[in-house]
């Protein structure tokens, strides 16, 4: 004989789950904060991912008044290669596994302008989040709305458990940029 409270537990529970804190689509945990999601970028969103981060420093730098920044490829190839050998090695920091330099990286990758800097990060946090994290960090910010910067590498290494390892490479471009 099947208990008659059965049904009424079953909707009650339901209704509980569905009740369960959220803010803005995030759900929250039994301690009131927000409960981790992992940011998988999947293999097509590459370009929109570096277009992100692109519109969001050429935002931080409008409200300065400064130039937009472009994307350059051989800086993106420098960036991607420091972000998979950082994952690599386990640890952000700015050489590589075979004593490089970021300079040494962008000059590899070929690239004519003049190198400006390098930020890392090792996160599960999504670009726009990273972003904001520099922006808020004096030193970072400060190379992020360098005035001679005109062109910027982006790129990242997902791992499997979902860490990010995020470099963004700068640089001032040899010839003044069309249009700009």
């Amino acid at each position: 004989m099947t208990n008659p409270l059965l049904p009424v537990v079953s909707v009650a529970l339901a209704a509980l789950a569905a009740c369960a804190p959220t803010t803005g689509g995030m759900r929250l945990g039994p301690d009131g904060r927000p409960v981790p999601t992992v940011y998988r970028i999947g293999a097509g969103d590459g370009p929109r991912v570096q277009a992100r981060m692109r519109d969001g420093i050429n935002a931080a730098r409008a409200r300065r008044g400064l130039r937009p920044v472009q994307l350059n490829d051989r800086l993106s190839s420098a960036a991607a290669a420091h972000a998979r050998d950082m994952s690599r090695q386990g640890r952000p920091w700015h050489f590589g596994s075979d004593g490089s330099s970021p300079i040494d990286r962008a000059n590899r990758a070929g690239y004519g302008g003049r190198f400006l800097g390098e930020l890392i990060s090792e996160t599960f946090e999504t670009e726009l989040e990273t972003l904001t994290a520099w922006l808020e960090a004096r030193e970072t910010r400060g190379l992020l709305l360098d005035p001679q910067m005109n062109e910027i590498g982006f790129a990242w290494y997902q791992e499997t458990n979902g860490k990010l390892w995020w470099a963004l490479t700068t640089g001032a471009a040899s010839t003044p940029m069309a249009g700009l």
